[in-house]
């Protein structure tokens, strides 16, 4: 059997992850921002942002602690985050390195990182590490298996060629060994490591410019391997974003589950 290739799909290298930074902080970060406000982020607070990707929730923590507080912004390829900003930058892997400052972080927070993670526990143990006792856990992930379209609408050839690309890409993602159920699991993960007052909710958008713009930009960045794997071809890649460029989709996303609990203490 081959093994699986745990390489980051979605390379943050490439000039496409900047927008996709952008137009998933549009989708994103009011939800993100709510569940923070509701965990009671505050003046003083230290925060370790991880798998950061773009500045946008580092900048939004920042400004919620104030210049008492902390921020450490950490990604294993940091070159989007601003080393200048009111918070620190760190290159750090989730799962081979340790926990920075453990035991003093009031609120650690990832977003869509644990889906693409192969050893998704000890990514758990290294965050709960970094928790002080009564600190919190949000974690926020897709489960795409719930959701798998692209057009929720299949009215014609073209939504039914966006799901058909949609199940490319989600097949590429289960090859680099990512978990397409795992959003639906964060409740239990957390209770299962040890944490307290766990709850969760769900979010997907539906149409919408950011929708239409963060699709396109996802499949320019797999186009390659797309083509390589034989999951799709030229011209069914160019007539997508044909019909993204023309307004002519409702294109939607898998839900974004997000999971919060506090460590005992």
């Amino acid at each position: 059997m081959t093994s699986p290739d745990h390489r980051y799909l979605l390379d943050n290298a490439r000039v496409e992850a900047g927008e996709r930074f952008t137009w998933l902080a549009e989708l994103f970060d009011g939800v993100t921002r709510g569940h923070v406000d509701r965990l009671g982020a505050r003046t003083g607070w230290r925060c370790w942002e991880v798998g950061a990707g773009g500045p946008s929730i580092p900048e939004a923590l920042a400004t919620a602690v104030g210049p008492t507080g902390h921020v450490l912004a950490t990604d294993i390829n940091p070159a989007w985050l601003d080393p200048h900003a009111d918070y620190e930058v760190l290159r750090h892997d989730i799962v081979a390195d340790p926990a920075p400052q453990p035991g003093t972080f009031d609120l650690v927070h990832a977003r869509l990182v644990l889906v693409h993670v192969p050893d998704r526990a000890q990514a758990l143990a290294t965050m709960v590490a970094a928790l002080r006792p009564g600190g919190w856990l949000l974690i926020e992930d897709a489960d795409t298996e719930l959701q798998p379209l692209a057009c929720l609408d299949e009215v014609g050839p073209a939504q039914q060629r966006a799901n058909r690309l949609r199940r490319a890409v989600r097949e590429l993602m289960t090859r680099r060994g990512a978990d397409l159920r795992f959003g639906r699991t964060l409740p239990r993960a957390l209770r299962a490591v040890g944490l307290v007052d766990v709850s969760a909710s769900g979010f997907f958008p539906v149409g919408g410019l950011a929708c239409d713009r963060l699709e396109a930009a996802t499949v320019r960045l797999v186009r390659a391997e797309l083509l390589a794997a034989g999951l799709a071809d030229d011209a069914e890649l160019d007539a997508h974003l044909a019909a993204i460029e023309a307004g002519e989709l409702d294109l939607t996303l898998a839900p974004l589950i997000s999971a919060w609990g506090r460590r005992p203490g």
